[in-house]
């Protein structure tokens, strides 16, 4: 199995892990070299924290704990795109490559909502932009999302 699913299905395990703590189901995961350095998940209902999503909370914390500010040879790992505060943070922390599984308008269908390609907004009018690579196991992020988000428009 090629290291980018790999890192994949470890995002998208992440973003199970995180419903089943109570949270959102989306997760995260940092890699450089072709090693995983960081992961996170969702903790905005634990951490009592909006802010706390995969990516943000991810980027918050290794850059706190390394000192590390600057991404540009780094590649996360999300098993959702992130939204527009997250890809704020990819920007301002120089994030190198991004690869997402669901995008952000299959996450909005499942709520019945339409939604934008909020990375490809924050990075085409930002001073930076991370390469990105859309759709890497999408079907199987896609679970997890129906799983959670299909439940609760249903009820």
């Amino acid at each position: 199995m090629p290291k980018h699913e790999e890192f994949m299905i470890e995002a998208i395990r992440l973003s199970v892990s995180a419903v089943e703590n109570g949270n959102e189901p989306f997760g995260a995961v940092l890699v450089k070299d072709g090693e995983a350095v960081y992961s996170n998940e969702n903790q905005i209902f634990t951490k009592t924290d909006p802010t706390y999503h995969g990516e943000l909370g991810l980027i918050r914390s290794f850059c706190q704990e390394t000192g590390i500010t600057d991404l540009s040879e780094y590649v996360m790992y999300s098993s959702c795109e992130p939204c527009f505060m997250c890809s704020g943070a990819m920007v301002w922390s120089n994030l190198g490559t991004l690869y997402y599984a669901a995008s952000n308008m299959d996450l909005e269908e499942i709520m019945g909502k339409e939604g934008v390609k909020c990375s490809e907004i924050v990075f085409t009018h930002s001073h930076h932009q991370p390469e990105v690579h859309a759709g890497l196991l999408r079907e199987e992020s896609m679970e997890v999302l129906s799983a959670y988000f299909g439940k609760s428009q249903s009820e």
